[in-house]
């Protein structure tokens, strides 16, 4: 899915080979985080703090962020409860978080 947007790219920075790390071409920004830990599979995700508290109490397969900022980002357990919408939703809205500002036009 990650892999779908535009200018995205899997990166591998760490050493482990456990995480892998979706960026913007254009800036390097990570906008996910694919990882797999105890025998399971997440992805980590980027979302206002507002939105991460609303998805946490929607999903019980969303909780606090393993190994990153909790109030920014989340971890989604990818064990099939969630639909491939939901996901793909959550990795759309990281994906547009982290992606370059537009400069504005001044007139």
């Amino acid at each position: 899915m990650c892999l779908t947007f535009a200018g995205a790219y899997e990166d591998y920075p760490f050493d482990e080979g456990i995480w892998a790390a979706m960026r913007h071409e254009s800036n390097r920004k990570v906008f996910a985080f694919v990882l797999e830990r105890d025998g399971k599979y997440f992805i980590n995700v980027k979302h206002t703090p507002e939105d991460g508290i609303i998805w946490r109490e929607l999903y019980p397969a969303i909780t606090p962020a393993y190994h990153m900022n909790k109030v920014h980002w989340s971890s989604v357990l990818l064990d099939g409860s969630l639909k491939d919408s939901t996901i793909l939703k959550l990795i759309e809205d990281s994906y547009n978080l982290t992606k370059p500002k537009q400069k504005k036009i001044q007139y």
